[in-house]
């Protein structure tokens, strides 16, 4: 998967800008957590739940909600001086999953949203960033009268690869939302050194490879 990080070109020393996934389940706080954090209007593209969509979607746990994205969530949020991140919410229905790819283009990484009430819900973002070895963390959004589980215990539920941060959080409070981003990005910074790491260890086990030569029989 390509990432993208961008500098203006007349603002050299200006913010690097950015784009981040919020994922997850149906009903899990993707709109909430974009709204919550995000400092201009954010957009959004919900629509009503309708009779023939309940029939089609997994409402189980969420018969409260009357809404659903149908596209994504769009929203942004400065970190710091030298930080710009755009944030889109990924739809959380099985029928709108053909959206991710376009959704995916681009991004550094990504929140996977989880309510330990529906825990397997988020399994297929999971799966789907693994897949496409994109950098993410699980933020559990604690609902109200929900049980609280350690991170680590969420971690061997979902059967996360070790390094995989795992953050509880509150989406409809900013500061919260704002402290999953940023274990985001401090993750993505970790895994890219990793990644690279990994890269300089192959190329020199690659040239001792082919610098070790048998000399031929005279």
């Amino acid at each position: 998967m390509v990432s993208t990080v961008r500098v203006d070109p007349e603002r050299p020393d200006g913010p690097v800008s950015t784009k981040i996934l919020i994922a997850g389940g149906f009903g899990v706080g993707k709109t909430t957590m974009v709204g919550s954090v995000s400092e201009i209007r954010p957009l959004h593209t919900e629509e009503p739940l309708t009779e023939r969509g309940v029939l089609v979607d997994d409402t189980t746990g969420v018969g409260g909600k009357t809404t659903t994205t149908v596209a994504m969530d769009f929203g942004r949020i400065t970190l710091s001086e030298r930080l710009l991140l755009y944030l889109f919410g990924t739809p959380g229905q099985d029928r709108f999953w053909f959206m991710w790819d376009e959704l995916a283009t681009g991004a550094i990484g990504a929140v996977v949203l989880a309510d330990t009430r529906r825990l397997p819900a988020c399994f297929p973002a999971v799966d789907y960033f693994e897949r496409r070895s994109l950098p993410f963390v699980v933020a559990v959004n604690c609902f109200d009268g929900a049980e609280r589980h350690r991170p680590a215990d969420v971690a061997d539920a979902l059967d996360l690869d070790p390094g995989v941060p795992v953050v509880l959080c509150d989406v409809r409070r900013r500061e919260s939302s704002k402290r999953v981003l940023i274990a985001l990005m401090e993750h993505v910074l970790t895994w890219a050194e990793s990644r690279q790491a990994d890269r300089g260890a192959e190329q020199e086990d690659g040239g001792g490879a082919g610098g070790a030569g048998v000399a031929p029989a005279g």
